[in-house]
């Protein structure tokens, strides 16, 4: 294996042309595997464009240089997609991330690179051919946060853009790491490792920033997990116990030939969501299997968890059931949470370092379900829970910590605000105030997010009048950073080149896509077939329940496993989307259109052909009538009926020269030669 050579870097650090141009061969090479047939996508942006317009000071030249910027911003979201979720002719992400990624290293009015970036890494879906872009993609921002991030004194708003993209990044390379994609990859994780020690050692700087600190944790658990599997775990070889035994107890399930272990909850939470994707009427006995493993989202094990309430989320978008899932399940988690914390003896068993990470990916899960979801009353639920006995306007009242603290009774927005802003004080415990950060952050973020839409007044009122109350409630210095963080992570540079500015047409600040693909993903991982319903029965039957409808058989007391120890290639694990109807329909009449368009393209070259032969006869016809008007004017003139110099033979030497084959050529004379 080769040495590690971190990349060349310049005095004004911008990476050097050569480190450029080796990512970008591998880029090239990756994409265009499977369309050799297709010329090598240029590359324009080089290293001599940014250093110019970074450090230029003559106006023209800067003038000149933010046209050219202008025209590659609008070639880039050409093609990344932005309008189309990542799909069409027009596209190709792994030289568009690429350009993107160099085109931010420009200062000043160029600012809506990041944007896209983290769009496009929002909506597109998985492609494994996209690895070495993702791969180069991560070191980029890990290197622009380690080494010009963390030398300010201060918080911008493009180190936050960055950290959200990283974590978009991270969280497909981990998806990819579940399909055993990454096996081929250990020289680029191994560039990524000294980044990854710097992001770690930097990481007590961003403490006081939760909606910061949990993508940074994010990045680290998972580039951990990866480089724990792949770069120091020998070949997964599978024990003959563990093939010829298939009703063995099994806590976790085995993905990929790593032997990567993925809880229950994660499963189950992925089978919710096709239960609700194909209407298939297990999803009733799916969710009470789900909540039977609710205590493993109290494992340290976080990451798992956290895809779980993510893609249970996508659920609760178009299921009230799911919904009700999700919120019982944090609602037994904080309790739990925070009922051990105040027991002395399991305080270390639940560390609030990761416990908190759930709480804020919570509620970010639950703000876009109140955001997104599919009819107004999960939207409305999301807000103030199912308590139909309160009023709106009651719910957005907040409790006097004077009075007695209530009860937490749901996970709704509302709910975990009063219950949250009721227990914060200068020694409270960490999942308290981050939640209830998390909370206000992203009620800021929804507002914003809310503009224009004259259908959703009336949500955006009761956020509107919800903030307004915590600036004049609330005292506590974290919480008012949190209002301060989101406002100016909102209020930041928009698009210099849209001419036509909406309230939010600059960064999307929620992740609308991502949860959606991932649970695409994850689905076609567990269940191959779309055919194939979750299953009936838990994994574990002997564990007691409350509610027991029928007796279980013994014999049919099974533990699914899952090793993709059969597909062997990429090309068998197919990540694309299956085509529904739309898609084969679409397709269909793609096909007539191209056969008609043959049948005409043959019918023109038909009559092409016909009308050349035609010009062709009517030119022989005219060389023909114009050769016989010559020889008229000759015959007249001359008085001769034979051709130019057409060969006379002479009286006396017609004999000898038919015999020898010799002829004479004589010219024509005039008549009166004589």
């Amino acid at each position: 294996m080769k040495a590690y050579k971190p990349p060349v870097v310049n005095k004004f650090g911008v990476i050097s042309s050569t480190y450029h141009e080796e990512l970008l061969k591998s880029i090239f090479e990756s994409s265009n595997r499977r369309k050799s047939q297709k010329p090598k996508p240029s590359f324009s942006i080089s290293k001599e464009f940014i250093l110019r317009f970074n450090h230029t000071d003559n106006p023209a030249e800067e003038e000149e240089l933010l046209e050219q910027a202008r025209r590659l911003i609008v070639r880039s979201k050409r093609k990344l997609g932005l309008k189309t979720l990542g799909s069409g002719k027009h596209v190709h992400l792994p030289t568009a991330w690429a350009e993107v990624i160099y085109l931010a290293q420009c200062k000043g009015e160029i600012q809506d690179a990041l944007n896209m970036l983290h769009a496009s890494l929002d909506h597109v879906s998985f492609d494994h051919d996209q690895l070495p872009a993702l791969f180069f993609l991560a070191e980029s921002v890990l290197y622009r946060l380690c080494c010009d991030a963390f030398m300010k004194g201060y918080l911008y708003s493009v180190e936050i853009k960055l950290v959200k993209i990283g974590y978009l990044i991270f969280l497909r390379l981990f998806v990819f790491f579940l399909h055993g994609h990454l096996e081929s990859f250990k020289q680029h994780l191994l560039r990524l490792q000294p980044y990854l020690y710097a992001l770690h050692f930097s990481e007590p700087s961003y403490y006081k920033y939760p909606n910061i600190i949990s993508n940074v944790q994010f990045i680290l658990k998972t580039s951990e997990i990866i480089c724990k599997r792949e770069l120091h775990s020998e070949p997964f070889v599978e024990s003959p116990d563990e093939t010829e035994d298939p009703y063995s107890d099994l806590n976790h399930l085995q993905l990929n030939k790593r032997g990567y272990e993925v809880n229950h909850l994660l499963w189950h939470s992925v089978a919710a969501w096709s239960c609700v994707q194909n209407n298939r009427p297990q999803l009733t006995e799916v969710l009470e299997h789900l909540l039977f493993y609710k205590t493993q989202l109290q494992t340290k094990c976080w990451l798992d968890s956290a895809l779980a309430l993510m893609v249970l989320g996508e659920a609760a978008k178009l299921d009230m059931a799911c919904l009700k899932t999700l919120m019982d399940l944090v609602t037994d988690f904080l309790e739990n949470i925070l009922s051990a914390q105040n027991q002395e003896e399991n305080y270390n068993i639940y560390d609030t370092s990761w416990a908190s990470e759930i709480v804020f990916t919570y509620t970010t899960i639950i703000a876009e379900v109140c955001l997104y979801a599919a009819t107004s009353d999960l939207r409305k639920t999301a807000l103030i829970g199912f308590c139909a006995c309160k009023s709106p306007q009651q719910g957005i009242s907040l409790t006097d910590k004077s009075e007695e603290l209530p009860e937490l009774d749901g996970a709704s927005i509302l709910t975990l605000l009063k219950y949250f802003s009721s227990r914060i004080s200068d020694n409270c415990e960490k999942v308290i105030w981050i939640g209830y950060y998390g909370i206000v952050y992203n009620l800021v973020k929804m507002s914003w997010e809310l503009q224009g839409e004259q259908d959703q007044d009336g949500l955006r009122n009761m956020i509107w009048q919800t903030l307004q109350k915590i600036k004049d409630y609330e005292q506590d210095p974290r919480i008012r950073c949190a209002l301060v963080i989101a406002q100016a992570e909102l209020n930041g540079p928009s698009d210099p080149f849209c001419t036509k500015a909406t309230p939010n047409s600059g960064e999307e600040v929620f992740s609308k896509y991502i949860g959606w693909r991932i649970a695409t993903t994850l689905s076609r991982l567990f269940f191959p077939s779309l055919d194939v319903a979750p299953p009936k029965t838990p994994v574990e039957v002997d564990l007691p329940r409350k509610h027991t409808i029928r007796e279980r058989q013994p014999a049919k007391k099974r533990v699914l496993r899952f090793i993709l120890k059969d597909h062997s290639s990429v090309v068998e694990v197919s990540m694309t989307p299956y085509p529904n109807f739309f898609t084969k329909a679409d397709k269909k009449l793609e096909e007539i259109i191209d056969h008609h368009w043959q049948k005409d393209m043959e019918a023109r070259k038909r009559e092409e052909e016909a009308y050349k032969a035609q010009n062709q006869k009517d030119k022989e016809e005219k060389e023909k009538i114009h050769f016989q008007e010559i020889m008229k004017q000759r015959e007249r003139k001359l008085n001769k009926q034979t051709k130019p110099y057409e060969i006379i033979l002479s009286e006396k030497e017609s004999g000898s020269e038919k015999k020898c084959g010799f002829f004479e050529l004589k010219p024509s004379t005039a008549p009166n030669a004589k």
